[in-house]
């Protein structure tokens, strides 16, 4: 390795090796584990990319973002309409880039906005999205749902593993770069950050829009593991939810902290659903009342809490 590159190792601008390793790890995964478990893997990536495409824009600037469910959306109606006319890896591409364009109009009129203004505006956002497909649905296509072009599970599962690990490798350089400084500054003072120079609009819009590719590309690619979707499924408010949910859950302010929140609530969630169907809601609800009263910084908080008591009752 040169020398450059060690020093970025030691800057944390590039990951540490044991993430690479852990994903190569992963790659042998569908050789020996059965499909279903494959299948709940794919559920978990997808929570992940959700959880910290979300992070990256809402987390240092405190912009609560409901969009999500609309940009995930796109993707797989993205997947529904090329599936069958263009190679997969173009539908994702597709499914990314309309998320990123349309991610670009929605920020240059709404980033303006500011606290519950934005939240309420990126939740009304995905609701019009998914009532104007709908309507196109029924009125113009004449449909009420479409077919996707099915995928070997195990192809989904590859997929999803590159999105997940550019999600994560972006996300890291992001926050080691000066757009993430700016971000941060953004999120303690918006008024500081323009006055001392930083571009708050540019930050704001470069980001969010980045933050909605992976969404969109997720989206086509989970699409084809479903077969069939209607509005009702592409736009469901849960992916705008749960991401939130399963940041603070984790931890918001480290990524270890939003992988940790997504991949444990989407095993919890299916558990629950599984075990309790009928008291489902209501035991999902008292876990998370829980964590955001007792744990206000996620099982990150709680991981490092742990970790320096150990290290303060270990000798010298």
């Amino acid at each position: 390795m040169t020398a450059s590159l060690r020093e970025l190792y030691r800057g944390g601008l590039l990951p540490h090796w044991s993430m690479p390793a852990a994903f190569l790890l992963m790659a042998f995964f569908p050789l020996f584990l059965p499909h279903y478990t494959i299948i709940s893997l794919n559920d978990i990536f997808l929570y992940i990319v959700l959880t910290v495409s979300w992070a990256l824009f809402s987390g240092p600037t405190h912009y609560i973002s409901l969009a999500s469910a609309a940009f995930f959306g796109i993707g797989i109606y993205t997947a529904a309409i090329l599936g069958d006319h263009v190679p997969f890896g173009l539908v994702i591409l597709a499914g990314g880039m309309i998320s990123f364009a349309m991610a670009l109009l929605v920020g240059l009129s709404s980033l303006r906005l500011r606290g519950m203004y934005f939240t309420v505006f990126t939740f009304g956002l995905s609701e019009l999205i998914h009532h104007t497909v709908q309507w196109w649905e029924v009125n113009i296509s004449g449909t009420v749902g479409r077919l996707v072009i099915s995928l070997h599970y195990q192809t989904v599962f590859y997929t999803l593993l590159i999105i997940v690990f550019v999600n994560l490798l972006t996300a890291r350089l992001i926050r080691q770069s000066k757009y993430g400084f700016a971000l941060r500054g953004i999120g303690e003072s918006e008024a500081a950050a323009d006055h001392i120079g930083i571009n708050v609009n540019r930050v704001k819009i470069v980001i969010f829009a980045l933050s909605t590719f992976f969404m969109g590309a997720t989206g086509a690619t989970v699409a084809t593991q479903w077969t069939y979707i209607d509005p009702s499924i592409a736009f469901n408010p849960m992916y705008s939810f749960m991401p939130v949910l399963m940041a603070i859950f984790g931890g918001i302010s480290t990524i270890y902290g939003q992988l940790l929140g997504a991949a444990l609530l989407t095993l919890l969630a299916d558990m629950l659903l599984t075990k309790f169907p009928y008291y489902y809601n209501l035991l999902y609800g008292i876990i998370l009342v829980f964590v955001v009263v007792f744990l206000p910084q996620g099982l990150a908080g709680l991981i490092t809490v742990l970790k320096r008591r150990m290290e303060r009752r270990s000798p010298a």
